[in-house]
């Protein structure tokens, strides 16, 4: 092998190594971040309620969610009292989530979950590498 084609050939092999490394850079930078469902609660009747949360937990899953907190102890640090139970769901994606909440049975559990609650939800999307802000 000639002395130019040796070069051909590492140049050649270096170019690869670095687009790959690129688009591996550029794949990590665009993973899609997870989204996170937080809902605040006030239950006026528990039987309804309990209904509600099984059946909801069960499209939760379906979905491919996973509960992070259930009804747990809250403590408020800051702000107005909290409602008496909050909930945090998290899914991969956004889409994701939002699939889950246009579910056709959706509708048939926000009544029952309407009729048993007062209740605030939003889904906000996390971010997939967070870092503080530079000071």
């Amino acid at each position: 092998m000639t002395p130019t084609s040796k070069f051909a050939c590492v140049t050649s092999a270096a170019v690869s190594l670095g687009f790959l490394a690129l688009s591996g850079l550029h794949a990590q930078g665009t993973a899609s971040a997870p989204a996170y469902v937080v809902n605040e609660v006030d239950v006026t009747d528990q039987a309804g309620f309990a209904t509600y949360a099984k059946r909801q937990g069960e499209l939760i899953d379906k979905f491919g969610g996973r509960f992070l907190a259930r009804g747990g102890k809250a403590e408020a640090v800051a702000g107005t009292p909290l409602p008496h139970r909050i909930t945090i769901y998290l899914f991969d994606s956004l889409a994701k989530a939002q699939a889950w909440h246009d579910a056709p049975e959706q509708a048939e559990l926000a009544a029952i979950r309407d009729k048993a609650s007062n209740f605030r939800s939003f889904i906000v999307e996390g971010c997939s590498a967070c870092k503080p802000p530079a000071s």
